[in-house]
């Protein structure tokens, strides 16, 4: 819920010709969690117990409570409709069931049968909302949100794009304690050149794509970000620690700019009108993407386990690369959605109309 409050705060205070240089910006402070988290969870973890991963959120949730009381302008729409309630009944149903019918395919072990039923569940929830938006004057998520060609490629995009993104969070730390042979906060530690390199890059993406538009920026950078996911499973115990921090640099540099161009081509074309129902959707396919990415690397894991054989230590290596190489090989192929984006013009122009391509 603090997600589509935040950036739709940055929609409706930044002009439109600001906004990819605006959300590029206020995303740097929002790194300092991945930047500090990994290694303070291993330390936790090894210092104190696990629950205290969770503990730790109290105190920075009420001084984000606070921070929010004094800084965050209060903006208001006015003319704003009902609740939908039966539609979000739809939805919840819906993104539910299948999360649930996915979830039992790896790593719940759930009967054949019930994953079945969950998953027509869900689809049956899903078209009944499509349905139900169709015809009601005030649907949660319009249809008429794809009717905007930026908008319906950035989501089918970020949907496909963030499984990969999703499951390296899960893989990575896994991989490192698992295969590798490091401890909870040497991993934590490690995982730190991801977040510096991310939080270096939203500077210089936003100039690259002002210079080459989304469209070649987007293809590009997914097919690279397929490319180094797989490339993971090149690294081997003996590596040199360097050559392990290059490589997590460069794939935090990468993922820093998928997430900055996606986001920005999917909400720059979304009028005042529609900014709301647009960013809440968009919203939920990000989260929706980042948890089918856990369910896919938690299956694959598990199937190629079965395949290889291999049980623990230096005999999971085969089962982390073989993982790896099929998330990467997924992440390349969604760059096919991106495709579809129509060639927009560098984006120097000092606005960004709805009119405008891509």
């Amino acid at each position: 819920m603090l997600l589509p409050v935040g950036r739709l705060t940055v929609m409706r205070a930044v002009p439109r010709g600001k906004f990819l240089e605006a959300m590029s910006f206020v995303a740097i402070p929002g790194l300092v969690g991945p930047l500090i988290g990994p290694t303070l969870g291993g330390w936790l973890v090894e210092a104190a117990t696990w629950h205290w991963i969770f503990l730790i959120n109290i105190p920075v949730g009420i001084a984000g409570l606070l921070a929010a009381l004094r800084f965050m302008p209060n903006l208001r729409t006015s003319g704003v409709g009902g609740f939908d309630l039966g539609g979000y009944l739809m939805l919840v149903v819906a993104m539910v069931s299948v999360s649930l019918a996915l979830d039992g395919l790896s790593s719940l072990g759930g009967a054949h049968t019930l994953v079945v039923l969950l998953m027509v569940l869900g689809l049956a929830a899903l078209s009944a909302y499509w349905l139900h938006a169709l015809r009601s004057p005030a649907p949660i998520f319009s249809p008429a949100l794809f009717v905007i060609p930026s908008y319906r490629v950035g989501v089918l995009g970020n949907l496909f794009a963030r499984i990969g993104s999703g499951a390296m969070p899960y893989l990575l730390p896994l991989w490192l304690q698992l295969a590798m042979g490091f401890s909870p906060a040497q991993a934590g530690m490690l995982m730190l050149p991801v977040a510096l390199a991310s939080m270096g890059a939203k500077r210089v993406v936003t100039r690259v794509i002002n210079r080459m538009g989304y469209r070649p920026v987007l293809i590009g950078n997914t097919l690279l970000l397929g490319l180094m996911m797989a490339g993971f499973a090149l690294m081997w115990p003996g590596q040199p620690l360097w050559l392990r921090i290059v490589q997590m640099a460069a794939f935090g540099a990468v993922n820093s700019t998928q997430f900055t161009a996606m986001n920005a081509v999917t909400l720059k074309d979304l009028g005042a009108e529609s900014a709301a129902s647009g960013n809440s959707l968009f919203s939920m396919v990000q989260m929706l993407g980042m948890s089918l990415g856990v369910t896919c690397a938690a299956a694959l894991l598990h199937a190629f386990s079965d395949w290889l054989g291999a049980s623990s230590g230096a005999q999971s290596l085969p089962v982390f690369r073989a993982a790896f190489v099929a998330i990467g090989v997924m992440t390349m192929a969604s760059a096919a959605v991106f495709w579809q984006l129509r060639q927009d013009e560098p984006a120097n122009a000092p606005t960004v109309s709805s009119s405008d391509p891509g």
